[in-house]
């Protein structure tokens, strides 16, 4: 009983369809015969770099003329077609061994952002397939991660990321630009290490990469990325500072001693290089050895 008022449903649904066409172009040429699709597919993009639309279509249709439009998809509103290959930011191609066309939409804008539709030519009513494009800033995240460590150590930076990806592609970049992070991926979960960094993953929750003999070139923004097979990657941001040991590079002593039975306590005043700063330390010996060390206030 379920399925026959499925069907009756759908064939209800087919029938409105095909006389709101009919009514459209009896009356008016002008008036959009595109109507609600029952299905809608979402695309994202980042501002600045480009997003790939895919439309599929039905055996039978792999010689016939696809395009994209916006807006009702009157003839000013078809951006391009398969006859023209690339026009302006659009860029189309046709796979019909897999029944389907793309379309690149290149240099997004905010304006960029709404509805599209994908269209089959064909004789009658067009085919149409509805698409939502998002469009957004190419930059990450709400939330950052504070790394710190010193100058010729190694550092550990975690990246937590959800269980349904223990499978998929892991990767940390520099900078803070998602739409060309994969790219310039200083290490992957495929290539694994390099000579100074090491990637490893859990293959649960969670991937680290570690960077050994640390410097101040390396201080910065890193992302950890995970890579999707659709929609845009999944990101998490790291801010990671490297400190400079304090070395001393010329000293003034002005030792006070003290004798408290066998034990001999000095204290001498050095001056010292910190990070490119000059600052006064406090040493204080016993017998020779240091046994505390702290900045001057």
């Amino acid at each position: 009983m379920n399925i026959t008022r499925a069907i009756s449903s759908w064939v209800k649904m087919k029938i409105t369809q095909n006389l709101l066409f009919i009514l459209c172009k009896i009356f008016t040429a002008a008036l959009s015969c595109v109507t609600d699709a029952a299905e809608v597919i979402y695309f994202s993009g980042y501002e600045g770099s480009a997003v790939r639309v895919s439309c599929y279509y039905d055996q039978g249709y792999e010689s016939y003329e696809k395009y994209l439009c916006r807006n009702d998809c009157g003839d000013s509103d078809v951006l391009i077609t398969t006859s023209e290959r690339k026009k302006n930011k659009y860029f189309i191609f046709d796979y019909k061994t897999v029944r389907k066309f793309t379309v690149t939409i290149s240099d997004l804008q905010h304006k960029d952002a709404g509805k599209y539709w994908c269209g089959v030519t064909r004789a009658g009513q067009d085919i149409y397939t509805e698409v939502r494009v998002d469009i957004l800033k190419d930059s990450c995240c709400h939330s950052v991660t504070k790394v710190q460590s010193y100058d010729g150590r190694s550092v550990s930076i975690s990246c937590p990321y959800e269980s349904v990806y223990q499978n998929n592609l892991k990767y940390i970049c520099r900078g803070n630009q998602p739409s060309t992070c994969l790219q310039q991926a200083v290490v992957t979960s495929d290539s694994k290490q390099t000579t100074q960094l090491t990637l490893t993953d859990d293959r649960k929750s969670q991937f680290t990469v570690t960077i050994a003999n640390l410097t101040q070139k390396d201080s910065g923004s890193y992302l950890c990325g995970v890579h999707r097979n659709t929609g845009l990657d999944v990101f998490s941001a790291v801010e990671l500072e490297v400190k400079v040991w304090c070395c001393v590079k010329s000293s003034t002593e002005k030792p006070v001693t003290h004798t408290q039975s066998t034990i001999n306590t000095t204290n001498k005043h050095i001056n010292g290089v910190c990070g490119g700063e000059r600052r006064t330390f406090n040493h204080i010996y016993e017998n020779g050895d240091i046994v505390m060390s702290k900045q001057k206030e």
